[in-house]
């Protein structure tokens, strides 16, 4: 089954545009190479993923070749795809001869990891990319993928009359989260466990930067534990025995493959407020739940609180990347610990927010005497969290 994607509208322009090479980013088994496969409809493709050996000797192969006689060897496809592009960096110059003289095919990047794929791309292509960011499901996908909530249906009849299924389905992305292979799938556990050993940070291990897997998995733990929490690298460096250095390392490998993200805080009175701790959450928090154990199916678990701000978070993040509207995301905590959980900053406006998996009252008041701003309250009773946040900004969103 097919999960219709927010990304197939930047998709489709990227596909539509001649002498542009396209650049997908996203973690692995995040539905990036499905994306584009159902995309490429009747397209004549050819498809090599630089993580298998005769794959990449075939792209070697005709690296040093003409352009038509590469497109040649290649079988004189429509639509060329490199999976896993980032194993294969220095493939971005060879892109680059062939976008120069006119390569026949429309060529496709793919990558789990921008470590050397993106930086070197850009480098390369400067000019001649488009890029696309593709995150695990949203709430909205995952909806959309299920009986009865099809995206025509209105916002408002989705919340007034389907507030027991949604419920459900909230549940489920915040527990098992919105790997695609992992919605859509009665083995849910396994698989999250399967890609949450070794898999997922693949192109970590792979780096030549990490001496001892045990190390990465010890961090891991620790930042599931913490996350939405400010986390503190000395305490971390303290408790794993690792120097500062090794655990910022660590910190931007897992960021650079999509593991992790990190929130700053947002602060134009250094005396009153924090400026510079950084809040840590997890892109997709089934990742963070088989971390820790826990698939614990219920709203009353100890961590829902927890649980329900990374959830959001990460919602807004996703969203973010897939509207491409460049937001800045914030938290704010001023030094007499008046909190808000997160702050949006678009074009010069500004919107807060406060995160409550239960009923309570806007806590923000020392937020808006400071900046003139009602914090906003996001709740389960509303889990669109893209329509939310994208409201009165100018872009089109489905259902509302």
């Amino acid at each position: 089954m097919y999960i219709e994607r927010i990304a197939e509208r930047r998709l489709k322009e990227i596909l539509s545009v001649k002498g542009k090479v396209g650049i997908i980013l996203g973690a692995r088994q995040v539905g990036k190479t499905t994306l584009v496969r159902h995309f490429a409809g009747n397209r004549k493709c050819v498809e090599l993923n630089f993580d298998v050996e005769p794959d990449k000797a075939r792209f070697l192969s005709v690296a040093s070749l003409s352009p038509s006689h590469a497109f040649k060897s290649l079988g004189e496809p429509d639509l060329l795809i490199l999976d896993e592009a980032q194993r294969l960096p220095d493939s971005s110059r060879t892109i680059k001869g062939w976008i120069d003289k006119d390569f026949p095919a429309k060529i496709l990047m793919l990558g789990s990891s921008s470590l050397n794929l993106l930086n070197q791309s850009a480098e390369s292509l400067t000019g001649r990319n488009m890029k696309l960011s593709l995150p695990p499901l949203t709430f909205d996908e995952i909806a959309g993928s299920c009986d009865g909530f099809g995206q025509s249906l209105p916002l408002e009849i989705l919340l007034e009359n389907y507030k027991a299924p949604l419920r459900s389905i909230l549940l489920d992305a915040m527990v098992y989260g919105g790997y695609p292979e992992v919605v859509l799938s009665s083995e849910k556990v396994s698989l999250l466990r399967e890609l949450s050993s070794d898999y997922l940070w693949k192109d970590v291990l792979q780096s030549g930067l990490l001496k001892t897997p045990e190390l990465l998995r010890r961090l891991l733990a620790l930042l599931a534990h913490q996350a939405g929490s400010e986390v503190s690298i000395n305490e971390l460096a303290t408790q794993l025995q690792m120097a500062r250095p090794t655990i910022e390392r660590y910190l931007d490998l897992l960021e650079q493959t999509f593991v992790i993200f990190r929130l700053p805080a947002y602060s134009t009175n250094s005396r009153k407020e924090i400026s510079k701790s950084k809040k840590i959450f997890f892109w997709d928090t089934g990742i963070s739940n088989a971390i820790l154990g826990d698939f614990t199916l219920s709203a009353s678990r100890p961590d829902i609180g927890r649980l329900w701000e990374n959830w959001v978070i990460a919602e807004a993040a996703k969203w973010n990347l897939l509207t491409g509207n460049a937001a800045e995301m914030f938290f704010w905590r001023s030094r007499s610990q008046a909190e808000i959980d997160l702050i949006i900053r678009r074009n010069g406006k500004m919107r807060a927010f406060e995160i409550k998996w239960g009923t309570g009252k806007v806590r923000g008041h020392a937020f808006k005497d400071a900046y003139g701003i009602e914090p906003e309250i996001l709740n389960p009773g509303n889990p669109f969290i893209g329509k939310i946040i994208n409201r009165n900004v100018g872009m089109e969103c489905d259902n509302g």
